[in-house]
């Protein structure tokens, strides 16, 4: 009986295998990933042969961490709750982080406006009608200073999401905190300062790659001794992604990033595992759920791999990969806005099945302005849904051992490694953003989607389908425009009122470590603590790096 049962469910596997096949011929064009992976109807066994689940899979806090970073990830430990906020000038934005904080948020994520981003002063003519449109501006001390007011930075975990200047902004916070009375070695937190990004899908640079990288680990090395708990890099796949990148390209631009900063970091005569522990990394979460879950795991594997086999990295916490993970906000319609809400869901759950250690959930208005105090809400009750009632956080990587998500982890992990061998066909990240391969391959899948999305072989509910004729309005923030007068009569009476001799030897001194090859970090914190202004500490490094010029992809 136990044989004719047997056979049974073999027969029934080959028709169910012949059925998929069928389908599959029927549905090729709509049945794969937004990576262009085939999808089968059905996984089975089978599609893991040649597997080894010890040595691929594994389990969690083990290496290759295909798991998790963590034994026991978040029955020891919840991941932390961010919400990126930033708005008009200090004042409006520490509002709004003592909102967020008393509504559950576990951690604070700052945005800063376009000026702060790059290096102008809030009076630049350039700034103009900029001034705290997209985040916080932030000229000096002073502001940094009322942006924390009221909040012990000892207490909280801090991410910054500044790239060219975020030297300048990391020490404009430990000079706060200094103020504070506060050890600086206890901050926790993050900079994101990744410039190599910017040069593919962002554009909020300054300096030249090869400058750009030497204040990075300029960095690296300062904060090691200075602010050890402090991440000094964020290394970024999420512009990538909202730039129309695929979930397999996501994965491998930004390891390659990552590799590159690795290399840069050893050639300055960086120890590996000083600085290795303290990289972190920013991923999507984009719509296709399972496809999602499966390239965080993936991730994780090749960064591991990466680091013990390429880089000789003897540290264990040197082959983790850490990531914080934000919504997409490339899939945020201003159509029929409530469905946001839905999108974001689904997304913050693939990070949290995937073993995000930070995340941030988008509002959903977000696709019409700065989010209003009640979508922030929205979004940071979304996490806690998931986190107190789903479940979900209940058991370590609840899919491993899925037929699919381990194939599809495979898959993707095969995928981004072609794509890494390519660009070191090409000389490395640094040639490969050169030469515009990276931002073509980008600005390719970024086409090929829209296209789906106009022929309807991609469904955007409430845009291609199920549109209603009359959309309702909703409330939004709006930016006081008497904000960004207030913010240049401040910035002009600080330059009034500083002792001009310290300030003007405290930019000498950052513009002669510029051009000397000496750490700019203790200088760059002398300065700002002389009042020295970001514009003006950015100038001091323009004069000896001078700018970069974007090279146009045709």
């Amino acid at each position: 009986m136990e044989g004719e049962a047997e056979r049974q469910r073999a027969g029934a596997v080959r028709r169910m295998a012949n059925e998929s096949k069928i389908a599959d011929e029927k549905r090729a064009v709509s049945c794969e990933t937004s990576s262009h992976i085939p999808v089968k109807a059905l996984y089975t066994l089978a599609d893991l042969k040649g597997s080894d689940y010890e040595s691929e899979v594994g389990y969690p806090g083990e290496y290759p961490f295909t798991r998790g970073v963590q034994a026991t990830m978040y029955r020891g430990r919840l991941w932390t709750m961010r919400q990126y906020a930033g708005m008009g000038d200090a004042e409006e934005s520490n509002k709004r982080y003592k909102y967020l904080l008393a509504n559950g948020t576990t951690g604070l994520s700052v945005a800063f406006d376009l000026p702060t981003q790059i290096g102008m002063d809030s009076d630049h003519a350039l700034a103009s009608g900029e001034v705290g449109k997209v985040g916080v501006a932030i000229d000096s001390l002073e502001d940094v200073q009322r942006l924390f007011d009221g909040i012990d930075l000892t207490k909280i975990s801090t991410s910054m999401t500044i790239n060219a200047t975020g030297s300048i902004l990391l020490a404009l916070y430990v000079a706060v905190a200094r103020r504070q009375g506060a050890d600086i070695r206890q901050l926790s937190g993050t900079v994101q300062n990744d410039v190599l990004k910017e040069y593919i899908a962002r554009g909020t640079y300054i300096y030249p790659p090869q400058q750009a990288l030497r204040v990075i680990t300029d960095m690296f090395a300062w904060a090691n001794e200075q602010v050890p708990e402090w991440n000094t890099i964020s290394i970024s796949g999420y512009h990538m992604r909202e730039a129309g990148s695929t979930a397999v390209q996501e994965v491998a631009f930004t390891l390659g990033n990552g590799m590159t900063y690795v290399e840069a970091a050893i050639k300055a005569g960086l120890d590996v595992d000083k600085f290795a522990p303290r990289l972190s990394f920013f991923f999507n979460a984009h719509n296709n759920f399972l496809e999602e879950v499966a390239k965080f795991r993936a991730a994780r594997r090749m960064w591991a791999r990466i680091m013990r086999e390429h880089f000789k990295a003897k540290n264990p916490r040197s082959w983790m990969l850490r990531f914080h993970t934000q919504t997409a906000g490339s899939t945020l319609t201003a159509q029929q806005p409530e469905n946001n809400i839905v999108r974001t869901a689904i997304q913050a759950l693939a990070a949290v099945l995937g073993g995000t250690q930070s995340l941030h959930t988008n509002s959903y208005d977000e696709a019409l302005a700065l989010p209003t105090e009640q979508a922030a809400r929205i979004a940071l009750r979304t996490q806690q849904v998931i986190a107190y009632e789903s479940g979900a956080p209940q058991t370590a990587d609840p899919l491993a051992g899925s037929y699919y998500i381990e194939t599809l982890t495979n898959e993707i992990e095969k995928r981004a490694a072609e794509y890494l061998g390519k660009i070191e066909v090409l000389g490395g990240m640094l040639k490969a953003i050169e030469r515009g391969f990276v931002q073509q391959e980008i600005q390719n899948a970024a086409y090929e989607y829209q296209q789906a999305v106009d022929r309807e072989d991609a469904i955007v509910v409430g845009v291609n389908r199920f549109a209603v004729e009359e959309e309702k309005t909703i409330p939004t923030q709006r930016i006081d425009p008497a904000l960004e007068p207030k913010q240049i009569e401040r910035l002009r009476a600080l330059r009034a009122r500083r002792n001009a001799g310290p300030w003007k030897d405290a930019l000498i001194q950052v513009e002669a470590a510029a051009r000397s090859g000496a750490n700019v970090m203790p200088r760059i914190l002398a300065a700002v603590e002389a009042y020295a202004t970001v514009g003006e500490i950015s100038d001091a490094m323009r004069r000896v790096f001078g700018e970069y010029r974007e090279a146009v992809v045709i």
